[in-house]
């Protein structure tokens, strides 16, 4: 109750300030980007170029760690109520912006009422979702009326959600509460990176450069999704069967959550390397077979047609705690494994079923072709 008090508090002085902002001239060369993940604002970004006709604005949360400097037409403002000034400085520019991206849920999005003549699209942050989330969230059962009220309207300020694939349009439209003239079939941009074979390159070396014990050997990535709670602090494969099984073949990197730390003992030094703040999609290219769960990681890595083990340990668990858009034993294009011991066997034993992998990947990424940043960008910019 307290903490919705001070959400009700802070989205009504959020709400004074932005009308009042409102006030200013609408500037038609403006675009303002709200980031938390960042790949999708960077690819968008990158396309618009250092045209001096358009002015970017990138609000970066603190979750966002991703880098976004780099472009002469723009500007980053840290997006946090404890710099008051950058604070009234956000608010100015999506009250003024002609276009505002997002790429995720903001409840200031309720507070903004943006002019008739202003877009606001959703970038989102994942190509496919497993677990349910927005108005088929199962938690959104224990939140209260005036909350749920303000999570439709949040949804409801989005004029577009842009999309890789029709399963996934469906998906937005049932969490959203849209309906599909609302979905951008551009494709999603951070995808284009698997289609930029000079990316993908730069990228693998840089990875080499600062891990050399890569070389000559495989990868393992362990990347399973951000939980909630005490279980989320622990780390539930055993290391020492993985160093006994596959340290002289494979080094093991693992992807943790920005506020999770996996402390790695000294012993598997050289194998297990933790890796935080670091662009998922880089990592995926210099990986052979993947270890995930419930993560939306799956739907871009199935691009590179590799390996995908699902280290599944509590699926009936978090399939109650947080439901599945389907089946996730008919979903997953791989072999669903409980235990450590379970998964050493199936990566020595691997039976890699590449036709299911490239019609998931299909199925997915239906409009994901390599130009998804040049579609989008060309929708709402035809003369950048």
């Amino acid at each position: 109750m307290g903490r919705e008090f001070l959400i009700y508090v802070y989205l009504h002085v959020f709400r004074f300030f932005f009308t009042l902002f409102k006030l200013f001239p609408l500037q038609k060369n403006k675009t303002t980007f709200i980031a938390s993940f960042g790949q999708n604002v960077w690819f968008t970004l990158q396309q618009l170029g250092n045209s001096p006709e358009q002015k970017c604005v990138i609000l970066q949360t603190a979750r966002c760690t991703e880098s976004l400097h780099g472009y002469p037409c723009k500007k980053v403002i840290p997006f946090k109520a404890k710099h008051p000034f950058n604070w009234f400085r956000a608010i100015y520019h999506l009250a003024t912006s002609r276009i505002v991206f997002v790429d995720n849920y903001y409840g200031i999005l309720a507070a903004s009422a943006f002019r008739k003549n202003v877009y606001c699209i959703q970038l989102w942050h994942a190509a496919g979702a497993i677990k349910r989330f927005g108005l088929k969230d199962q938690a959104i059962k224990d939140r209260s009326q005036r909350t749920y009220r303000r999570f439709v309207k949040v949804y409801k300020r989005m004029d577009f959600v842009v999309v890789g694939s029709e399963k996934m349009g469906s998906i937005f439209c049932s969490a959203f509460g849209l309906d599909k003239r609302h979905l951008l079939r551009t494709g999603i941009p951070r995808t284009d990176f698997f289609f930029d074979q000079h990316a993908q390159r730069e990228a693998v070396e840089n990875i080499i450069a600062k891990y050399p014990a890569m070389q000559n050997k495989k990868v393992l990535l362990y990347a399973p999704t951000y939980r909630n709670g005490p279980s989320g602090k622990h780390l539930k494969i055993d290391l020492t069967a993985l160093y006994n099984a596959f340290s002289q073949e494979y080094i093991l990197f693992i992807q943790t959550h920005p506020t999770v730390q996996w402390k790695i003992d000294q012993q598997y030094e050289g194998f297990a390397f933790e890796i935080t703040n670091t662009t998922i999609n880089h990592m995926l290219c210099v990986t052979d077979i993947l270890i995930t769960d419930y993560s939306s990681v799956i739907f871009e890595y199935a691009l590179l047609k590799r390996p995908i083990v699902f280290f599944a340990y509590d699926l009936g668990e978090y399939a109650e705690e947080r439901g599945f858009w389907e089946d996730y034993t008919s979903l997953v294009p791989g072999p669903i494994v409980e235990n450590t011991a379970e998964l050493i066997s199936c990566i020595k034993q691997y039976d890699y079923p590449v036709s299911k992998i490239e019609k998931f990947a299909e199925e997915w990424n239906h409009y994901s072709k390599g130009e998804s940043s040049k579609n989008l960008v060309d929708l709402f910019y035809p003369k950048h």
